[in-house]
């Protein structure tokens, strides 16, 4: 929290200072230069730094990070306004309206709450929003998941949606019976494979359907397979740790060492962490 003597500044000043760095006169030449399509990648970038700080429980962080996604919000919100196609009150109001008609069961009839995670009202309303895109009427079910997402997000998405049509495993025994058939494939393909363009195409195109598969595994066991990978990511970082430690406790790195040495650390640490759980 602040100091209760500083002046505590609002989304007001916030809103402030970025028309300030977008004066295209006095403000600064980085931030007037900048338009939706190179920002983009910082907001997807500050996203990620925001789930990382949860993911590490890093509380006091988090309010730097998520101050730094709002940020980008209003970076193209002003970006917007320049236009003259809608501004950050316009933002503001369209979630709002957007929150309280998606939650009839909260502002109109508190008795549908009991029931209304499996009333699937949620998804008519989303497709009323969308044009009715979910019931066939236009495009397809598909079409509302963003292509910008992380591939394995995205892939579970998709496969949520076609399941909602009844396009969809009976359970999860067929769908790891699936992974096993798409292994077999990439190996079979990564035989053939002959070092030309064609056939590592092939193993591309195996190796892509094995990571949709796995993609529907999570699905079906209720998992998330990006914040799965960042642990296993972060599990990896940890143990390489040791290992690093505990050459160069030796007087060594891992260039010094060898893999049977190195395996056996990773052993050792893995062992360490299973007696700590």
């Amino acid at each position: 929290m602040a100091d209760a003597q500083e002046k505590r500044h609002g989304i007001e000043d916030l809103l402030r200072v970025m028309a300030r760095l977008r004066d295209p006169e006095t403000g600064c030449p980085w931030d007037i230069a900048q338009s939706f399509t190179s920002i983009a990648p910082y907001t997807i970038e500050e996203a990620y730094e925001v789930a990382d700080a949860i993911a590490r429980g890093d509380i006091e962080h988090l309010k730097d990070e998520l101050g730094d996604l709002l940020l980008q919000v209003v970076y193209h919100a002003r970006m917007a306004e320049e236009l003259g196609r809608f501004d950050f009150a316009d933002v503001v109001d369209a979630i709002t309206r957007k929150m309280i008609r998606r939650h009839p069961h909260v502002f109109e009839d508190p008795s549908l709450r009991a029931g209304f995670e499996k009333s699937r009202v949620w998804e008519r309303i989303k497709a009323e929003e969308k044009g009715s895109r979910e019931t066939g009427e236009a495009g397809s079910v598909l079409d509302d998941v963003p292509v910008a997402l992380p591939a394995l997000t995205r892939a579970v998405k998709l496969q949520a949606k076609a399941a909602r049509v009844g396009f969809d495993w009976p359970s999860l025994d067929p769908v790891l019976a699936k992974a096993e058939e798409e292994l077999d494939e990439l190996k079979a393909a990564r035989a053939d494979a002959d070092g030309g363009a064609a056939s590592m195409a092939k193993v591309v195109e195996e190796f892509g359907d094995l990571l949709f598969v796995m993609a529907n595994i999570a699905r079906h066991l209720k998992i998330d397979p990006e914040a799965a990978l960042r642990d296993a990511n972060l599990k990896f970082v940890r143990r390489f740790g040791k290992i690093e430690a505990a050459l160069r406790g030796e007087g060594r790195s891992p260039k010094d060492s060898t893999l049977e040495e190195m395996d056996q650390l990773w052993d050792e640490a893995k062992a360490e962490e299973a007696e700590k759980e």
